[in-house]
């Protein structure tokens, strides 16, 4: 269970003041006619030790609850039965006492919402012309609380629809209608609803009846609900004014501030009820206003003046005070308000009593002079306006003792530094003050320019050390204190105060020596630029290297921003000296600054910079870089002039490329090294000119019949120069003089395709190809040798041939074409190869280049007819094929491995046997076999053959050896047997036999 503090002081038996913790309320009590059992609570509990007791006040009279009466107390909370609405309405104030004094908690009222029956029945009918205004008074009955009304339109639930010609007050209750019309004939009857009780009663009804003598004509507006003269409205509620006229036609109604101060954004005008709502009313608010009723038979005005009124609120309370006797106490108590405030204070719950010269109350501020031990008590300063009063709570002490040291003993050992200042202090609590007196040892001490104050001692040295006592007295008693004075020697910094000048990169060490007296421990701070240093923070540059007199750190690897003053601190019970150490680090320069373009040409930048701080080594030269979007990032260039000074800050770069985009940097170095290079300039274009670069790679051939097509290299963008970059193709027939011209217009075109009947086939041209942009043309490149367009070959190839070589292989061979003539050339034969079972439109393409005259098909199928044809091409196309010629390849070679290999290893041989392997019916039969050994599994091994099913191999000893057989015939390799490891041979007289008995489970013996 948590004790609130006060709680726990009580329970620990201190005193404590009694403190209001709830008080009470407003109530607004409903009252129903059925209802009873009517009863309210208002609360009240404060704390304090000892707890208090409580009393009510109802209008300032005490209330004395009696038993049967229908007051009575549970704790502080005052409890009234069976309310009475003319006894029970009022003011109460709830008063809590202990032995310190009285408080008088806020005010509360106590209102009773009721609402009784309308007292008449009937009412007499109400006549009126029909375009005529008319007014149905409500009058509702008695009542306590806030009211609303509506109207019925002859019988529930047809409420009267308020617009521009009807409007229901929520102030009088009245029903207003500023021109009848025949539909508004009919009975009326006002609802009346206590918003507080949620009760509703109806008024009798009201006939409204059209008289027949005439039609009322047009008439100017009458303004029926008035404004009072002033209406005072509360900070931060809503007020709503009301206006409406009667009139014919029907009145508009509109609103305005007659100090022409506009109207604000949170203001609401109905403009079909002609109610002006402000919501959050504030001081700038407050004004008069002027309703306007106007139709065309003229206007009417009223006008009302709102004004801002607020209770009071505190904004500046008293506190407890604990004064002296004989002492004077000054309290000021503060309450911002509207009308202002005035102040009044109670003592004990009464009003205070100022009839005493010593006692004065002044706008809001009390003073009480010579206080005495009657001025004890609680005080409440109470500030109050006609709207509200608000209540401090203040409890005023007077302290009358003898004085008592138990609470603030004088230190039992002060140190001082020699030749230092000392202040030994002497605080005994006191009332009144009293006089203060000092004794060394048995000596008083009398003031003098080195004792004064509590006790100061000025230029201390060994002689001051001893016992001080400090004695005080007052018309209640006398007491002591003391304590003792040692003199400890001066710290004194050894090491000098100096200056560092360093380079980038370089770890340096701080000293700071000092003496001191060998009692006192020691406590170094460093500081860098008055910022203290944190060791093992700043990335681990800072660590210190002194012992326990020594307060040396060391930098490492030192950088630019270390450079600054330092200061070593050192600090004892007694005194703190420090001194202060200036570090230059030098380094590379800062990046230049201000960097710009100030002129371009078609092939030069004009540039200037500024100079970056140079970190004390002076700049040496400067760099100038740049990059275009064509360069692989940041290249070096030409300047004029070439080598740039430390002190030059403008330059001319050369030999740029025309119309390209370009970015600049410039670098600064001194003796340290470069530094970081400036900001990158804003891209700047160099001016165009004619094209200089012509394309290469001039080249050409090919194409269709009557076609000379001519191809080249594209010049790339960086050297177009300008916009509007295009090609100019020139060409002749060998042996011609003038020249045929074309432009080619898109720069990234690499080919140019004339055609003309008259070109005859394979004939040469002299050919060259210029440039132009939009400042102009360029120059030709040099003039190159092409030939145009061929004519495809025109006949067959002869003497075609094909042989079957093995299962998967077939060899083809032909008579070769004359390779050239005046109007064609041969590159080249093209070989279709198909099954029999396929179509020629699928078949396979071999090409050959140059004046072969066979070529090997491989990948075949065992045993099955192809069919071939040939033909030859050239740059034109393709000539007619040659008569088809077909081919059977062999049968398949052998499918089975050898099995049952047998191998001797005696001395430095080794003797292989294995099975004949036999054919199968679709096999070829076997023509030999191939022995291959290697000494590892992964070079290339070598190969024997034979005719038999033995072999017998002589090897080196002491190698391990791995084998392999297999069948080969007329169509090919067959399979080959599992890898057959024979171990190294020791050589000598050893004899191994082995046996492999089946190659697909490798199952060898070995006797």
């Amino acid at each position: 269970m948590l004790l609130s503090f006060a709680e726990f002081l009580a329970g620990n038996n201190i005193l404590l003041r009694p403190v209001f913790t709830k008080q009470p309320g407003s109530v607004v009590f409903p009252v129903h006619p059925t209802e009873t059992s009517r009863e309210v609570v208002f609360s009240c509990e404060a704390q304090g030790h000892p707890p208090p007791f409580y009393r009510w006040k109802l209008n300032d009279s005490f209330i004395v609850p009696r038993s049967g009466s229908r007051y009575a107390l549970t704790g502080g909370n005052l409890r009234i039965s069976h309310l009475n609405k003319e006894e029970d309405v009022g003011v109460y104030q709830c008063l809590a006492t202990n032995s310190f004094g009285t408080i008088v908690s806020r005010e509360a009222s106590l209102h009773i919402a009721y609402l009784e029956n309308f007292k008449t029945q009937s009412r007499s009918p109400v006549r009126v012309r029909e375009g005529q205004g008319v007014v149905l008074l409500c009058g509702p009955p008695p009542h306590s609380g806030e009211l609303t009304f509506t109207w019925i339109f002859n019988e529930y639930p047809f409420f009267v629809m308020q617009d521009t010609r009807r409007f229901v007050s929520q102030k009088t209750g009245n029903l207003y209608i500023a021109m009848v019309e025949p539909s508004d004939v009919g009975n009326y009857t006002c609802v009346v609803t206590n918003t507080v009780t949620k009760s509703s009663i109806q008024g009798p009804p009201t006939p409204l009846v059209l008289r027949v003598d005439g039609v009322m004509g047009e008439y100017e507006p009458k303004i029926e609900i008035q404004l009072p003269d002033v209406i005072p409205v509360a900070k931060s509620s809503t007020v709503k004014l009301e206006c409406f006229a009667l009139g014919n036609p029907v009145p508009t109604i509109s609103w305005r501030r007659v100090d022409g101060v506009a109207v604000g954004r949170k203001v609401d005008v109905n403009k079909a009820s002609g109610v002006l709502e402000i919501p959050y009313f504030q001081q700038e608010d407050a004004g008069l206003y002027e309703c306007v009723a106007e139709n065309s038979k003229g206007r009417n005005s009223v006008k009302g003046k709102l004004s801002f009124y607020a209770p009071p609120h505190l904004i500046e309370e008293p506190q407890d005070a604990q004064k002296p006797i004989d002492d004077t106490l000054v309290w000021e108590c503060k309450a911002s308000a509207k009308p202002k405030s005035s102040y009044r204070w109670l003592k004990n719950g009464e009003p205070l009593d100022t009839m005493e010269d010593r006692v004065q109350v002044n706008n809001g501020v009390l003073t009480i002079s010579s206080l005495k031990l009657a001025d004890i008590g609680m005080y409440q300063c109470v500030a109050e306006n006609k709207h509200g009063r608000v209540f401090t709570n203040t409890e005023l002490q007077v302290i009358a003792v003898a004085p008592d040291f138990s609470q603030n003993m004088l230190k039992p050992q002060t140190l001082a530094r020699q030749g230092g200042d000392v202040l030994i202090e002497c605080r005994p609590k006191m009332s009144p003050h009293g006089m203060i007196s000092w004794r060394k040892g048995k000596e008083a001490l009398r003031e003098s320019h080195r004792y004064g104050g509590n006790l100061r001692i000025a230029n201390v040295t060994k002689m001051d050390v001893g016992l001080y006592t400090c004695v005080a007295r007052n018309q209640f008693g006398v007491a002591s204190s003391a304590g003792s004075l040692l003199v400890k020697e001066t710290t004194i910094i050894t090491s000098p105060a100096g200056h560092l000048d360093v380079t980038v990169g370089e770890s340096i060490v701080l000293p700071c020596q000092v003496s001191h007296d060998p009692t006192l421990d020691l406590k170094f701070t460093w500081f860098f630029n008055e910022q203290l240093i944190h060791f093992g923070n700043h990335g681990g540059y800072f660590e210190k290297v002194g012992g326990r007199s020594a307060g040396d750190i060391m930098i490492r690897n030192i950088q630019l921003r270390h450079a600054g003053k330092y200061t070593c601190a050192v600090q004892t019970k007694v005194d703190s000296v420090s001194i202060a150490t200036d570090v230059v680090v030098r380094g590379a320069p800062d990046p230049p600054v201000d960097f710009q373009v100030t002129e371009m040409t078609d092939s030069t930048a004009s540039l200037s910079w500024g100079s970056g701080p140079d970190n004390h080594s002076p700049v040496l030269t400067h760099n100038i870089q740049a990059r275009t979007t064509f360069s692989l990032g940041w290249q070096g260039v030409i300047t004029v002039p070439e080598l740039l000074g430390g002190k030059q800050l403008t330059a001319t770069v050369i030999d740029l490329s025309p119309w390209v985009e370009y970015e600049f940097r410039v670098l600064a170095t001194n003796a340290i090294g470069t530094g970081e290079p400036s900001k990158p300039s804003k891209k700047a274009r160099t001016k165009d000119m004619p094209p200089k670069v012509t394309p290469s790679r001039v080249n050409g051939g090919g194409g269709g019949r009557s076609e000379l097509v001519i191809t080249w290299e594209p010049v790339p963008e960086e050297l177009q120069s300008g916009p509007g970059f295009g090609y100019v193709v020139a060409f002749r027939p060998q042996g011609a003089q003038g020249w045929m011209q074309a432009a080619v217009t898109s720069p990234d075109t690499s080919r140019y395709i004339f055609k003309n009947e008259s070109i005859a086939p394979f004939s040469p041209f002299h050919v060259k190809v210029g440039v132009y942009n939009n400042k102009g043309e360029g120059p030709f490149g040099p003039v190159a040798t092409i030939y145009s367009a061929e004519e495809e070959p025109s006949r067959a190839p002869g003497r075609v041939r094909a042989r079957s070589v093995s299962a998967s292989e077939v060899e083809a061979t032909w008579k070769a074409l004359p390779w050239s003539n005046n109007r064609r050339r041969i590159l080249g034969y093209e070989l279709r190869y198909w099954g029999e079972r396929e179509r020629q439109e699928t078949a396979s393409v071999i090409r050959t280049m140059g004046n072969r005259t066979s070529v090997v098909i491989r990948g075949l199928e065992g045993s099955r007819t192809y069919f071939i044809s040939l033909r030859a091409y050239n740059s034109a196309g393709v000539g007619p094929h040659c008569a088809t010629v077909n081919v059977t390849t062999k049968k398949p070679p052998p499918s089975q491995a050898p099995v049952k290999i047998i191998w001797n290893t005696s001395n430095s041989k080794v003797i292989l046997k294995w099975d004949q392997v036999r054919a199968l019916e679709n096999e070829s039969e076997v023509t030999g076999y191939k022995v291959m050994y290697t000494q590892d599994r992964h070079s290339r091994p070598n190969v024997v053959e034979t005719n038999t099913t033995s072999l017998e191999l002589a090897l080196p000893v002491n190698e391990d050896y791995v084998i392999q057989i297999k069948p080969f015939s007329e169509g090919g390799e067959g399979s080959s047997s599992r890898q057959i490891t024979i171990p190294r041979i020791a050589g000598g007289t050893f004899y191994q036999m082995c046996i492999m008995t089946t190659s697909a489970l490798s199952l060898v013996m070995c006797l």
